[in-house]
């Protein structure tokens, strides 16, 4: 039965797929393994970030196309949500319809980005990505009696997904069982269905043709695949995919704005997280995300610490500084990308084969 769910897909070699279950697992009961708010929303930002690099992955791994408008159709999910929440006040109605608009819209970009630039090979169509995305980071700064500009919007989401919501007068594990925790796992349902939606998308027929376009377009296209009309959906749905994700961010995060969702910083991210975890390999998309996430987030306590236990060592206490977090966020993919060439998936799937 999990082999179907999976689509026949699993993460490979034992060690990995007990890697890949053990983060499963504990983003499955973070509130009760790690309580508190830092851990809870990192948990949360965990799987969101992974359906998102999922997404990008069925572009850039299986189709091989490079995009730098990704984090745009990510932010049209974050914003429609936003916008609707924001004008209709808090409810499960402005929630859907946002989620909607954001996605319809997103799709459209995507189609009409897709059919005007696809016949552009390699950089040229990155190129393009990135000056679409651009302008459309422009048009949300200028757009600020709809958008809030730079500055972003703040908004309400239903009760129920708020901590003044209690869903019982007792405890689990010592945590509240409020409102907090059903949007917890709203997300965390959320980014696994589109996950596994993903999962399957890229194991159908369909999927295989992509890969085969990745491989080697010109025989595909002579074999009798039309590589433009495959190219566009898998645009079209890699764009839905990432609204999706884009939406649950909004729910979670209770503000959009420009840095948190259409940054090039975050393009950049999402493009070292699909490295890290392997291209091609949908499961690269947890591990890369996760590891990242957590040395976004906890690193410069790690080195705080460091740096305190060597505090008699200057040279050694400066260098493991907190401000130069950074650096040693670099230095680690760096490194993994040396021993890592195809990625942690790939490089323990290729040692199976």
């Amino acid at each position: 039965m999990i082999k179907s769910i999976l689509s026949g897909d699993t993460p490979g070699k034992p060690v990995l797929s007990l890697i890949i279950a053990a983060i499963v697992l504990c983003l499955a009961f973070a509130p009760f393994i790690f309580p508190g708010t830092r851990s809870v929303d990192t948990a949360a930002r965990i799987c969101i970030i992974i359906a998102l690099v999922a997404s990008y992955d069925l572009l850039l791994g299986y189709t091989g196309i490079v995009s730098f408008a990704h984090t745009m159709f990510f932010g049209l999910g974050a914003y429609g949500v936003a916008i609707a929440s924001y004008n209709m006040g808090p409810g499960w109605g402005a929630i859907g319809l946002g989620t909607l608009i954001g996605v319809a819209i997103a799709a459209g970009l995507a189609l009409l980005i897709a059919l005007a630039s696809l016949r552009v090979r390699a950089i040229f169509f990155a190129m393009i990505t990135l000056a679409v995305s651009s302008a459309f980071g422009i048009l949300i700064s200028q757009l600020y009696t709809i958008t809030g500009g730079e500055d972003g919007l703040t908004y309400r989401v239903p009760q129920v997904l708020t901590p003044a919501f209690k869903l019982a007068d007792f405890r689990i594990f010592d945590v509240r069982l409020d409102g907090k925790l059903l949007a917890y796992y709203l997300v965390f349902a959320g980014a696994a269905a589109l996950f596994l939606v993903l999962l399957r998308f890229v194991n159908s027929p369909f999927g295989r043709v992509l890969q085969a376009i990745r491989e080697n377009d010109f025989r595909a296209e002579a074999l009798g695949f039309k590589t433009v009309y495959y190219r566009t959906i898998a645009s079209v749905i890699s764009a839905v995919a990432a609204a999706l994700a884009g939406a649950l961010f909004a729910i979670w995060l209770r503000y959009t704005g420009p840095d948190t969702t259409l940054s090039l910083d975050l393009m950049i991210d999402i493009l070292v997280m699909v490295v890290i975890g392997g291209m091609g390999t949908m499961w690269g998309a947890i591990l890369g995300a996760t590891i990242f996430v957590l040395a976004q987030n906890y690193l410069r306590d790690v080195m705080a610490t460091a740096s305190a236990a060597t505090a008699d060592i200057p040279f050694a206490s400066d260098l493991l500084h907190p401000d130069r977090w950074l650096f040693w966020l670099g230095l680690l993919f760096i490194l993994s990308v040396y021993f890592f060439p195809t990625g942690i998936v790939g490089r323990f799937r290729g040692r199976a084969e």
